[in-house]
């Protein structure tokens, strides 16, 4: 399925207006959207080999990908980011597939997924998996994480990298041993990911 280059547009519109209003930072605005959509693109072209169907859901994995964050209840309350979603991208998607995106963007979450599990999205539980999974693909970057640090917890350079590193250790590097990866692409270069993380890791000195 083509992409309507018009809904892409939108969406990333939405993703500037939204992260200005909601003092959004990089770590999870526009460059994050499109690391997710990068990535959400890549599994997804694995995918259709096998699972035809999601040729169909192509628009709402890209919408979804792109807009994931911009309901995030660390920088506003999440009912009032997915009204906003909805009324800013109703007339280029249509409310079926709108709310599909929402429903996406809502239960994807890491900590959303280890205290409810994976919600029944029917025949769109795949193309769930494969923004969710991109997603955490994006999280590799530890960079991200000391930026986050830096311009929302307000730490200093060396508190938000103690910080990233001990939220590595605990989290991101335990998605592939709790089994967080549906797709046999994304357990790949989930492995290629934590293997580069690692080397970053361990090259980012404290002294």
């Amino acid at each position: 399925m083509k992409i309507s280059k018009i809904l892409l547009n939108r969406a990333f519109e939405y993703v500037i207006l939204a992260s200005k209003k909601y003092n959004i930072d990089e770590s999870h605005s526009i460059k994050h959207s499109l690391e997710v959509l990068n990535y959400a693109n890549l599994i997804y072209e694995s995918e259709i080999i096998t699972n035809k169907h999601i040729i169909d859901h192509h628009d709402i994995i890209c919408t979804a990908s792109i807009l994931h964050d911009m309901c995030d209840k660390k920088y506003m309350d999440e009912n009032l980011g997915i009204s906003e979603i909805k009324s800013y991208m109703k007339d280029h998607i249509n409310s079926d597939k709108l709310e599909t995106v929402c429903n996406i963007i809502q239960t994807m979450s890491y900590s959303k997924v280890m205290t409810n599990g994976y919600p029944d999205l029917g025949e769109y539980q795949l193309s769930y998996h494969i923004v969710r999974e991109a997603d955490l693909l994006a999280a590799y970057d530890i960079d991200r994480c000391i930026i986050y640090g830096l311009m929302v917890e307000k730490l200093s350079y060396i508190d938000s990298l103690i910080r990233s590193k001990e939220l590595f250790n605990y989290r991101i590097l335990k998605y592939i041993e709790n089994d967080l990866y549906q797709t046999e692409y994304a357990k790949e270069l989930a492995i290629n990911l934590h293997n580069q993380s690692l080397l970053r890791i361990n090259k980012l000195k404290m002294d």
